[in-house]
């Protein structure tokens, strides 16, 4: 029976982390383009074999994809041909994520649909399709609370680490690591894959051909059903991917040699593309995910300590949400105001630097980064307080004036009111109650809301 091997591979670089490493550590920028590039050329001519799932960060295509960065880099890689051989079907299969690849279950819920928002509007440009398939949460956090997201957005599957896998349903060991199962959370459901985090492990760090045969018969060995082994990491981080030596990184000295195995029939390995093994066997049971990240070094992933672990981390998270709440009251308040260009421009501002401002990197580097959250915040604070006094000018613009007469009656007002009571004269004898009724004209009622 054959063992069905997914391989997923993280692509993610900072805002501006390549501008600055070509300025300063050019061959390091070099190493990463290198390894991007190395992708698709490697598989050439693999086409009956070979297949990928690709995560590219929102950021990192938008280094690609913009055209001062194409020119500076060109001689090194060619960026437009690299996004175009990314397009390859047969080999490439590309997952949706979060633009700027924030922790999505560590940002404010209001902040998170934009984030796959924004990444779908510049995936489906580049890569000239409607639709994405499998999402990859930006190192691989979840929740449960996301499934709902997730399927309005129009994903089928999201990826999950094993670590965090509970069976709701009875499962063997096999089962619940190597068969895709449905997650519900309320009236939705979505399919998660589990990626092998040993296995996965081995690949982020260099493994050999045979012990890697090896490790996946033996642990498919008591599988009953058709089996999906998973293995997920970064994929241009680490001397692995980075290695420009032909026969010492993972595609010359891994992949192409499995590969060949493969097609020799030493193995019954078969990579597959999930979409297609979801069409022929479909998701087992029920499970549960624990909220967590994928291990990252001694961090294990649960309650993401990652980028929780310092007071500084804590205190940047607690301002995405004040921001986010701050944004969010604004937006309220512009979708009844009157149109204008220069609020709409400021809003979008403090949008643009708040979710950059998530991006998983500015907290995973425990403080080292973090002043790069906290100036983003900064702006997207000063953007909000902009907003407000455009929205303060157009409040007054548009207060219409008070009517003459009933400024009149405002500046008699004062002075009828300093007026000392007087006591009451008797009536003469001849009136009656209704003559002796004073009318009273009411005062200005109050003026419109600022």
């Amino acid at each position: 029976m054959p063992v069905h091997h997914a391989l997923v591979l993280n692509l993610h670089q900072p805002p501006g982390n390549l501008e600055y490493l070509l300025e300063h550590q050019t061959w390091e920028a070099k190493e990463i383009l290198f390894a991007l590039d190395r992708i698709p050329r490697s598989l050439w001519g693999h086409e009956d074999l070979a297949r990928v799932h690709l995560s590219l960060s929102g950021t990192l295509l938008e280094t690609l994809s913009d055209p001062g960065f194409q020119e500076r880099v060109y001689g090194i890689i060619d960026c437009g041909k690299l996004l175009w051989y990314l397009q390859n079907q047969d080999l490439i299969e590309v997952l949706g994520t979060g633009y700027y690849h924030p922790v999505l279950p560590l940002i404010p819920a209001a902040d998170r649909p934009e984030h796959l928002r924004r990444w779908q509007g510049i995936a489906r440009h580049l890569f000239w399709r409607p639709r994405f398939d499998g999402f990859w949460p930006p190192e691989m956090g979840f929740s449960m609370e996301l499934i709902p997201l997730l399927r309005r957005f129009g994903y089928r599957y999201v990826m999950v680490d094993s670590e965090h896998v509970e069976p709701v349903d009875p499962m063997s060991w096999q089962e619940l690591r190597y068969r895709p199962h449905l997650a519900r959370y309320g009236e939705d459901e979505i399919i998660v894959v589990v990626r092998d985090r040993e296995l996965s492990d081995a690949q982020e760090s260099g493994m050999d051909v045979e012990w890697f045969l090896h490790e996946v018969a033996d642990r498919t060995r008591w599988c009953d059903f058709p089996p999906l082994v998973t293995t997920a990491t970064d994929g241009e981080n680490g001397g692995w991917f980075r290695n420009v030596t032909a026969g010492a990184n993972f595609w010359s000295a891994f992949y192409l040699p499995l590969l060949e195995r493969i097609r020799a029939g030493d193995s019954d390995l078969r990579p597959t593309f999930i979409g297609s093994y979801l069409d022929a066997h479909g998701p087992f049971g029920e499970v549960r995910v624990a909220t967590g990240a994928w291990n990252t070094g001694w961090h294990h992933g649960r309650g993401f300590t990652q980028w929780t672990g310092s007071a500084a981390q804590r205190a940047v998270i607690a301002r995405y949400g004040e921001a986010s709440t701050a944004l969010c009251a604004a937006l309220e308040r512009a979708a009844i105001a009157p149109d204008s260009t220069p609020l709409c421009v400021a809003l979008e501002e403090a949008r643009w630097h708040l979710l950059r401002a998530e991006t998983s990197c500015f907290i995973y580097w425990g403080e080292a980064w973090v002043d790069r959250a906290e100036a983003d915040l900064a702006q997207a604070t000063e953007a909000l307080a902009e907003a407000r006094r455009i929205e303060e000018q157009l409040a007054r613009r548009n207060t219409p004036p008070t009517p003459p007469a009933e400024l009149a009656t405002a500046a008699a007002a004062p002075a009828a009111a300093s007026v000392p009571a007087v006591s009451p004269v008797a009536a003469p004898t001849t009136a009656t109650d209704d003559d002796a009724t004073a009318a009273m004209s009411p005062g200005p009622g109050p003026g419109p809301d600022d």
